[in-house]
């Protein structure tokens, strides 16, 4: 799933102007997203992602991952790993453990069996 939202984000630029300004965050995920705006960002440097709800979370660049046309993009990570950080997406994530129970879960119940796998033709049963 393909899960993106609108933020409002913070920080310092690699020119060292301060900035304030809308953006989009692509590929939420519990400990951050990759975000993208029209900004020179250093990675090591930390911002601040503010959603809709005004919850305001700081995080670090962590890579640029593109930059076409004027519009860079970047990997981030929350600093804290709170509760502030938990629901800033308004996303509740399976934690690992359940996504663990889940897959079993579907592998008991046969709905995600493989098919079994034939090397050649002739080995296929007919």
């Amino acid at each position: 799933m393909f899960l993106n939202a609108s933020v409002g984000l913070s920080g310092e630029d690699r020119l060292k102007c301060s900035f304030t300004m809308p953006a989009r965050a692509t590929h939420l995920n519990r400990h951050g997203a990759s975000v993208h705006l029209t900004r020179d960002l250093v990675v090591g440097s930390v911002i601040v992602v503010r959603n809709k709800r005004s919850t305001q979370v700081s995080a670090r660049i962590v890579a640029r991952l593109s930059a076409t046309e004027g519009v860079c993009s970047y990997g981030i990570e929350f600093i804290e790993q709170d509760d502030r950080a938990r629901h800033l997406w308004g996303i509740k994530f399976p934690s690992p453990e359940n996504r663990f129970a889940t897959s079993w879960a579907v592998e008991q119940a046969g709905t995600g069996r493989r098919r079994p796998y034939f090397s050649s033709e002739t080995e296929r049963p007919k």
